[in-house]
Order: structure tokens, then C-alpha cells, then sequence
């Protein structure tokens, strides 16, 4: 009884050992790392899908919230959380809006919320590839895209900005869309313009 109590003494030990362990790693790998508020106003989703093969339908996402880290010294400590308003979709055209929110395209009213969480950065400060976790449709798949850091600097109004772009290309499949608009549409190409305004100035101690 004694020898079982202090091997469980020993893994309880070694587990929050573990575990402070991995919180420190994770704060570490941020702590070079400025924090950014996503400036709605400057970020857009805009996404185009062939139209029966004759011509392009475009689009966008008018909403979209969320923060990020953004270190240009050690890129590989960047990272992103979004949250996309499905039901701001913009295609020019109201009657047409509501059918693409319908649950015969889109799904939106039962989906009404696509996020994407990145889990990795490979690359340099001016560009590379990001992965994470999108959730679209109900559906969470990791996907790979290539971004661009288009510039940074200070504002007019006496703040610090920095701005992407990313391109995607989803397949409509992947997440659970089933509707048919010939071989031309399965393909929807994406480009993500993200615009952050910076909340804090890291100073190394």
C-alpha cells in the first residue's frame, strides 16, 4: 500500500510537472510575440466560384472578428484565431444571398459561424505558409495556405498596424457541401486581407 501511494505521489508529481512545463513553453513562445486586434473595418473574406463554366460569381463575408500575434523577428511564433460571420455574406445580389444561405448550398442558418485557429507558421517575416484548424459547415479539417505580409507600420491616428494576405483553395466536398453546379464549381477559391491594429508593444526584460 505504501509503495502504491508513493508511485502515485511520483506520476501526480511528474504529470504537473508536465503541464507547467507546457504552459511555460507556450507563454514563452509567445512573449516576443505583439498582440493585434483585427481591424473589421480593413478585413475582408472575398471568395469566386465558377459559374456553370461560362463566367466567375464572386463574393465576400462582410463580418469577421478575432486576434492575433504577430512577431517579425521570429515569425514561427505567430499566430491567429478568426471568427467569421457565415451569415454576412455578400454576393451582390439579396435574392440570390438567400439562397446561397439556404440549406441546399450553404447551410448558413445552421452554421451561421466558420472559424479558423493556426497551429503552425513556416516561413519568414515576409511570407511563408500557415496551417491551422478550419470549422466550416460544422465540419473541422487542418488546412495549409500560402499568406503574404503586404506591410506594417504606424497610423495616422497614433497606432501600429500590420496587414496579410492569404490564398485557399477550398473543395466544397471537404466540408460537407453536396450541391451540384457541374465540375467547374467544386472548387472555391478563397483570399483572406487581414488588417491588425497592435494592443500592446512587447518589451524585453
Amino acid at each position: 500500500m505504501k509503495l502504491f501511494e508513493q508511485l502515485h505521489h511520483h506520476f501526480v508529481s511528474t504529470l504537473l510537472k508536465a503541464i507547467c512545463l507546457v504552459c511555460m513553453l507556450t507563454a514563452t513562445s509567445h512573449a516576443s510575440a505583439d498582440q493585434y486586434t483585427i481591424d473589421s473595418t480593413h478585413t475582408f473574406v472575398e471568395w469566386r466560384v465558377q459559374h456553370l463554366g461560362y463566367s466567375w460569381l464572386y463574393g465576400r463575408f462582410n463580418t469577421i472578428k478575432g486576434n492575433f500575434y504577430w512577431d517579425e523577428k521570429n515569425p514561427q511564433n505567430s499566430k491567429i484565431d478568426i471568427e467569421i460571420d457565415m451569415l454576412s455574406l455578400d454576393s451582390n445580389h439579396a435574392e440570390r444571398d438567400k439562397h446561397l444561405r439556404s440549406k441546399k448550398y450553404l447551410n448558413i442558418d445552421a452554421n451561421p459561424v466558420a472559424t479558423f485557429k493556426s497551429t503552425a507558421y513556416e516561413g519568414d517575416s515576409n511570407g511563408g505558409t500557415l496551417s491551422g484548424m478550419l470549422t466550416l459547415n460544422g465540419v473541422s479539417q487542418e488546412i495549409t495556405f500560402k499568406v503574404e505580409r503586404v506591410g506594417e507600420g504606424s497610423d495616422p491616428w497614433g497606432g501600429y498596424r500590420v496587414g496579410f494576405i492569404g490564398y485557399y483553395t477550398l473543395d466544397k466536398k471537404d466540408f460537407g457541401y453536396t450541391y451540384e453546379l457541374g465540375p467547374s464549381s467544386e472548387k472555391i477559391e478563397l483570399e483572406l486581407g487581414i488588417e491588425g491594429i497592435r494592443k500592446n508593444k512587447h518589451v524585453k526584460r
